[in-house]
């Protein structure tokens, strides 16, 4: 395997092998799953393997991240510059962008082709859409460098999931508000993930079109104009959908609808969890504290980063947010989530057990130590939750 050489602060020479290099290549691959069931219900005729995916995501992923458990291990901070320049890594993003279209466009044809059930023909929209999930996790990874190449990747495969306003407001929006009770993307403690949905979906959505009306403004281009970057990606979008309702009927409409509300309820998933309840302090001037790694929960479970480009290093990403996926660091302080985000999920689609869980794991933080008022807290819950776990001050920390 390669290594990657640096001298120690103390003077010593070190030598550092990812060992996990062609393991990331299972980020490459994971948006496949559907063909695999695509191609078992071709030999068997059994719809059941259609929601293989399921099974692989939700069934096994949660027991193999259990059984192969954490991995804290970091390359040190020498090495990193080297690691982050090492092409190899962002090849393979580039390499799972046409893999994203592969996936739908096969799917598409198999649901609009073959003699498939409702519940299969719908089983076959929503385990794709799922996959399609994966392409706003692959168009994230490219949409934070600064390359052009890879900020017009990151248009492009948000196509997939017409979910084109992604990376405005992420990097924007998100990126500057994450953890304050006025990110859209930011979950609240005592917020079901089903009420967090309908504030940030749509809340998403009208952030990255203001940002990026405010920017066109700014070079007095109208909203509408061809350099609108989120345009740029739901033209994209429109071609594809049509080409897909011209090649394989009207029955892609109810496809396409239900496909893409799976891949909005991955990245729903996963932006409920990344937060949830942290707060950033103010200071003395009213500003919010930078951006640190115990503003975001962490996850180090094997498989599932190595499935998701490492994105459950959250902590890192957030405070390092231009540090390449294989670079990424984890942090002893940083807030731990008890599983992968697969199991985690799980544990977030039933709201009685989340809360039992995650707000206990929550107030337990350090840098919270039970003080309901350095928890970004759900206005409606406040006041059960202050009955709960203290009085209800109405304050926001501040930095000591």
């Amino acid at each position: 395997m390669k290594g990657f050489t640096a001298t120690l602060p103390n003077g010593e020479a070190t030598v550092y092998v990812d060992r996990k290099r062609w393991l990331w290549l299972l980020s490459v691959a994971y948006p496949l799953e559907p063909l695999l069931g695509i191609w078992l219900h071709s030999v068997t005729g059994n719809e059941l393997w259609l929601l293989l995916p399921l099974l692989l995501n939700f069934g096994f992923g949660p027991v193999i991240d259990w059984m192969l458990g954490e991995d804290r291990n970091n390359p040190p901070e020498q090495v990193v510059i080297q690691l982050d320049r090492d092409r190899y890594y962002r090849r393979l993003t580039y390499a799972t962008v046409p893999l994203h279209f592969l996936t739908l466009i096969v799917a598409a044809w198999y649901g609009g082709t073959q003699a498939l059930s409702l519940p299969g023909f719908l089983s076959l929209a929503l385990v794709t859409g799922i996959t399609a999930g994966l392409a706003i996790n692959t168009g994230h990874e490219l949409g934070h460098k600064n390359s052009r190449l890879e900020k017009w990747l990151a248009r492009i495969v948000l196509a997939v999931p017409a979910y084109g306003h992604f990376t405005i407001d992420h990097n924007l929006g998100h990126h500057r508000n994450v953890s304050t009770p006025g990110d859209p993307a930011s979950a609240r403690m005592g917020e079901s993930i089903y009420k967090f949905a309908v504030r940030e979906i749509p809340g998403a959505f009208l952030e990255a079109w203001a940002i990026e009306k405010d920017r066109l403004q700014r070079r007095d281009r109208p909203v509408w104009h061809p350099n609108n970057q989120i345009l740029q990606s739901y033209y994209l979008t429109l071609v594809l959908n049509v080409a897909l309702i011209v090649a394989f009927g009207w029955i892609m409409i109810p496809f396409l609808l239900l496909h893409h509300l799976s891949a909005y309820w991955q990245l729903t998933s996963a932006n409920y969890i990344e937060h949830y309840g942290l707060l950033r302090a103010k200071d003395e001037n009213g500003r919010y504290e930078r951006c640190e790694p115990r503003h975001s929960w962490n996850s180090n479970h094997v498989f599932s980063n190595l499935v998701l480009f490492h994105l459950e290093r959250h902590s890192d990403h957030h405070a390092n947010p231009l540090r390449r996926y294989q670079a990424l660091r984890h942090f002893d302080d940083a807030p731990q989530l008890p599983n992968g985000y697969f199991g985690v999920y799980l544990l977030a689609y039933l709201p009685w057990l989340w809360f039992r869980v995650m707000d206990a794991r929550l107030m337990a933080l350090p840098h919270i130590n039970g003080d309901l008022d350095r928890v970004n807290v759900c206005p409606d819950a406040r006041a059960a939750l202050f009955l709960k776990y203290g009085d209800d001050k109405k304050t926001e920390p501040t930095l000591e």
